[in-house]
């Protein structure tokens, strides 16, 4: 019986957040179209064709070459915060948060909240997170900061005076892009600018609250994007928001220069599905209508959980085995979805595991103790199974090619010739993607590649 009014409870959610977040219009596809449509969309968009060419020292194609092509890496950015690392309860539960993080995900984000980030004025916690994003380099996680600028919390030795507080918030910025460039160079640079003016953080964040206000909604936010041009040109610039309504449409549409030009690189969509789960049709109309603006959509921050919240107050949040199923099934629709559509290119879980997430919340995809749940296994079937090019074996025709299509991102190839002769090359593949492989006289080859 209580098994069943539990899944009564995730069903009347759901058509809860159905009614409530139903699409402004129904001038878009319809809910089956969505959902139907996915798995075709996903070999359109998800999928390139690539080329192997094998050639001899004087570039004559060599048929009949023994040709491996394996994937090695996704170029779609699946991730998670990587707050917990390094503060599991045992030296067993860090080591299996580590190895589950890295064998299934290729995208973190570090924590850069002011306030806790520098509590003392001029000492940063730069060496911690230094080593976090150190470690992701080393197992090919590729690492954001979040964030920058967010008046959530002041620090408590920021002064009064808002100009000053305008050019210590800048000088954060420059510090940590330019410090950390080459280990982050992707930064949520202003977060939740919608509400910036939100009564909660005027009380709690009057300093950086009021100096947002004084400068102006927008022109904050611009500057704080012009100093972490400067401090790194070649990083990736995210605006990041909760509000998915066009209020944060317009916020977005006056983020550009004196000269009209766009001054971020990607536009961050938070998807907190604490209470509710969003409809297939709130999750297309929320991408259709930023995905207006050209620019890829990183789907920052999202929670499904594995238990619903407790009656009385002071309970512990638990997962439940019901709540278990509920999160791997509705994972698996939402990241399916956003994965078949072509303007998304990253999407970011909140938080890996039980133990230390946010409200304390059953959120992650592994249990207080580093187990994995239902979801970690299903995400991992599609990420890495699913989603992801075995390996494919074939031979070159008579013009010295093999042609695949398969996942984007990065592939290994290995190439052997009917002489015995081997070479090895590393192929990006996007829409297309092509690497030439030139056999030398010698048993092996670099090879080309572009």
């Amino acid at each position: 019986m209580g098994a069943r009014r539990s899944a009564l409870g995730w069903v009347l959610i759901g058509a809860l957040v159905s009614w409530v977040l139903r699409p402004a219009s129904a001038e878009g596809p319809t809910t089956r179209q969505i959902l139907e449509g996915a798995e075709a969309r996903i070999e359109k968009h998800r999928k390139g064709d690539g080329v192997v060419r094998v050639v001899d020292a004087a570039g004559r194609p060599v048929a009949g070459a023994t040709v491996q092509v394996e994937q090695t890496r996704h170029a779609f950015l699946f991730g998670c915060n990587i707050y917990w690392w390094g503060h599991s309860r045992t030296p067993e539960q860090e080591e299996a948060y580590r190895r589950r993080f890295a064998d299934l995900l290729n995208y973190a984000t570090l924590a850069f909240y002011w306030n806790g980030y520098e509590p003392q004025q001029g000492r940063p916690d730069h060496a911690h997170w230094e080593q976090v994003a150190q470690w992701c380099k080393e197992n090919g996680v590729v690492t954001k900061g979040h964030p920058l600028a967010w008046n959530h919390t002041d620090p408590p030795w920021l002064p009064d005076e808002p100009n000053e507080v305008m050019a210590l918030q800048l000088g954060r910025i420059t510090d940590c892009v330019s410090r950390f460039r080459g280990l982050i160079d992707r930064w949520d640079v202003v977060n939740e600018a919608t509400t910036f003016d939100n009564p909660e953080f005027l009380k709690r964040s009057p300093k950086l609250s009021r100096t947002w206000q004084q400068i102006g909604q927008i022109e904050f936010a611009r500057r704080c994007f012009k100093a972490a041009r400067a401090a790194n040109p070649s990083a990736t610039l995210l605006i990041n928001d909760y509000v998915t309504t066009p209020a944060y449409a317009k916020i977005i549409e006056q983020l550009v220069d004196d000269s009209g030009k766009r001054l971020y690189d990607v536009i961050g969509i938070q998807s907190h599905m604490h209470l509710m789960i969003w409809t297939p049709s709130l999750v297309w109309d929320v991408c259709e209508r930023f995905a207006r603006f050209g620019v890829p959509l990183h789907f920052t921050e999202t929670t499904i959980l594995s238990g619903r919240r407790p009656s009385e107050r002071g309970k512990p949040w638990l997962s439940t085995p019901e709540g278990e199923a509920f999160q791997a099934r509705e994972t698996v629709r939402f990241y399916t979805l956003l994965f078949s559509h072509p303007a998304v290119q990253a999407i970011t879980w909140w938080d890996f595991s039980d133990q230390g997430a946010w409200q304390g919340a059953p959120a992650g995809w592994l249990r207080h103790d580093m187990s994995p749940k239902p979801v970690y296994l299903a995400m991992k079937d599609l990420i890495k199974g699913k989603w992801w090019t075995a390996r494919l074996d074939g031979k070159t025709d008579k013009g010295g090619e093999f042609r695949f299509r398969g996942f984007k991102g990065t592939y290994r190839v290995k190439v052997d010739t009917p002489d015995g002769r081997s070479g090895r090359q590393t192929l990006e593949l996007g829409d297309r993607g092509e690497v030439i492989v030139r056999m030398s006289a010698s048993s092996s080859s670099p090879g080309e590649g572009k």
